[in-house]
């Protein structure tokens, strides 16, 4: 008697290209990815949509099934009826399968974008205030003229030797809570998961553990941000505890959410992430993909 035994194949569902912060263009992160056997991917740049259509290409010439998607800013400070729960941390909202963005949709994105260049001018007069020299055209050409975001910052603070790696840079100076850190002004969570939807997305809570919420807490506002449109929870990312991630998956199981993982690669940038593994070298099997009807 013989059996046969389905091998399992990885799947990233959270990267990113140098169209926003990523090392990457997007044809090379789809390169990337069919050199790691990867076989699905999901491009999701912060606040923009510029580099699907070039990894749509890519993907379709590599034969990997290709998932077009989004990561967006949510205004944490202020949640309306939800903002007893929060705020505290980063807030992120994977859109993923934004196959026919609406009109509002792009007005949205592009409005972000105007929020976004004016967080990164604030960062870099914090730096001035720090006597860190330093101009716009340096962080810019660290972009190869994208989007910048702060991985930028952090290369830029690494070539003047003030850090010894971007991972330093963020610990010293870019996460919440320290010198270089500027909250950027995002859309309130209900209009951006509408906006995802109506585009044919899925809204996806991005590394929840970022939200900096008491686990005391976190059920409930889960449970809120569901009647407000959410759909599933990237239960598996790399910055989070291994006992964590599991809470997260029973928690998304519990309120009937999808369960997602995501490498959130962005290249030597951030180089502790790597394309199709979401924690602690755990591979990203073609089930999270299968587990979600909508993306197949």
């Amino acid at each position: 008697m013989s059996f046969s035994v389905k091998m399992r194949i990885m799947v990233d569902l959270h990267t990113h290209s140098n169209i926003s912060d990523g090392d990457y263009s997007p044809a090379e992160l789809v390169q990337e990815a069919h050199k790691k056997g990867i076989t699905a991917l999901a491009l999701t740049d912060h606040d923009t949509l510029d580099g699907l259509e070039t990894a749509q290409n890519a993907a379709q010439a590599a034969g990997i099934q290709f998932i077009p998607g989004i990561e967006i800013n949510i205004q944490w400070a202020g949640q309306g009826s939800i903002s007893g729960i929060g705020p505290g941390g980063e807030f992120h909202l994977l859109g993923l399968g934004i196959r026919s963005p609406s009109p509002a949709f792009l007005a949205a994105i592009g409005e972000l974008s105007r929020r976004r260049e004016a967080r990164n001018r604030a960062i870099l007069d914090r730096m001035h205030e720090l006597s860190i020299e330093a101009t716009w055209d340096e962080v810019f050409a660290l972009s190869g003229g994208h989007s910048v975001g702060r991985p930028h910052f952090a290369r830029l603070l690494v070539n003047k030797k003030i850090v010894r790696s971007p991972e330093q840079a963020f610990d010293r100076y870019l996460k919440p809570g320290k010198p270089l850190y500027v909250p950027k002004a995002g859309l309130a969570f209900a209009e951006a998961a509408a906006l995802i939807r109506e585009s044919g997305g899925i809204p996806v809570l991005a590394h929840p553990m970022s939200l900096y919420v008491a686990w005391g807490r976190l059920p409930d506002l889960v449970k809120a941000l569901k009647t407000y449109g959410l759909m599933g929870i990237e239960a598996w990312h790399p910055t989070a505890q291994t006992s964590s991630c599991r809470r997260l998956e029973k928690l998304g199981r519990e309120l009937g959410l999808y369960i997602t993982e995501g490498s959130d690669f962005h290249g030597a940038v951030l180089s502790r992430r790597q394309l199709g593994y979401s924690n602690r070298g755990r591979k990203i099997s073609d089930t999270v993909l299968e587990a979600i009807p909508e993306l197949c």
